[in-house]
């Protein structure tokens, strides 16, 4: 394993805003438009800083990551897989693009509206309460409402969709947006763990892992168990609260996670997802049960974890809410420095790019 520490950061300043949420700015360069394998590498190639509090970030590569991680700790994962999510749809006469987000509780669904322009699609503004796009194959959505709290999503009823996940593989094609010019096949957006169609995003902080490389994690004596939260759209903005979203704690899984923890190893999540799922089962001494359903928790310093001890993640953008979770597992000062030593060294954002490991 090769790694390298960079000198120390300069005192905090500029690129960061004050506020509630880390504020920067990301430039183009800075974003991977296509996956690793385009540039000739492995999905495990991708670079990983490790940030472990206050000192400084080591930069590594994601295939190091068993060297940082100990025999006992505990890794859980998404086994949420990926499903063809954008539908070519009319408005009006005109085409629309839908994104199917996620089912909300009383068999509504969550969608968002997306204006095609070329390649990509921009964001779509009018207020169509009421209206009805036309899909594939003779369904529709009707638009019922804005969602609660959000500018862009829309509370829908489907009709002529007897079942959502197979009419999104006949029809759907993976959600992308400007970031990434061209498409790629549905398999650039499934993980090594996903087992069960239902995200409408992929969980991107497991892309890296490969057969090989959890082989290796496994013979290091490091365990890995799933559970099951199924994304929604990753477009809000940065004062939108995240929405309500469908998980699955297996018993095994939490009866795994206490286990560590009584045995004092390390409890690792990886992506945010996994911390959304894992807290929202934990009670107030940390204990992880048992449970399934929507889960509303938003993670932030106000409401710190319980149940996780670090967390394996991708580069968030200015402002997402993402970035309040993770200041709750890691702390403002850790999360200042990993990303100021992100923008430095040219690390890569979004689904495609390189990660970041917080452990305590």
């Amino acid at each position: 394993m090769t790694v390298l520490r960079m000198e120390p950061p300069a005192p905090l300043q500029a690129p960061f805003a004050t506020g509630r949420t880390l504020d920067f700015e990301l430039p183009p360069s800075l974003e991977a438009h296509e996956p690793p394998e385009a540039r000739g590498l492995t999905r495990s190639d991708v670079r990983l800083l490790v940030s472990r509090g206050t000192d400084i970030p080591v930069h590594a590569q994601f295939d190091d990551l068993p060297a940082f991680l100990d025999p006992g700790d505990l890794l859980v994962v998404n086994v949420s897989a990926t499903v063809p999510a954008a539908l070519d749809g009319r408005l009006r006469g005109e085409p629309i693009r839908v994104h199917v987000s996620t089912e909300v509780p009383g068999g509504l669904w969550l969608v968002e509206l997306r204006d095609p322009q070329g390649a990509s699609t921009a964001r779509f503004t009018a207020d169509v309460r009421g209206e009805r796009v036309s899909l594939p194959d003779g369904a529709a959505v009707d638009l019922l409402a804005p969602a609660p709290d959000s500018r862009r999503l829309w509370l829908s009823t489907f009709s002529g969709v007897p079942e959502m996940v197979p009419y999104l593989l006949r029809h759907g094609r993976p959600i992308r947006y400007a970031h990434v010019p061209r498409g790629w096949p549905l398999s650039a957006y499934q993980t090594v763990f996903g087992t069960e169609p239902g995200s409408a995003e992929m969980p991107s902080a497991s892309r890296p892992f490969t057969a090989e490389l959890v082989t290796r994690l496994v013979a290091r004596g490091v365990g890995i168990t799933p559970l099951v939260l199924h994304t929604g759209v990753s477009s809000l903005e940065g004062d939108e609260a995240p929405y309500q979203e469908r998980y699955r704690v297996p018993r095994a899984t939490a009866s795994r996670v206490n286990a560590t923890h009584a045995d004092g190893g390390r409890v690792v999540a990886i992506g945010t997802t996994v911390v959304r799922a894992l807290e929202t089962v934990a009670d107030e001494d940390g204990r992880v049960h048992a449970g399934g359903g929507w889960t509303d928790v938003v993670i932030t310093p106000e409401h710190p974890v319980r149940a996780v001890d670090g967390l394996l993640t991708g580069w968030h953008e200015p402002q997402a809410s993402h970035l309040l979770m993770l200041e709750a597992v890691a702390g403002r000062e850790t999360l200042e420095l990993a990303y100021r030593s992100a923008l430095r060294s040219a690390y890569l954002w979004h689904e495609f790019g390189d990660s970041h490991l917080l452990l305590p």
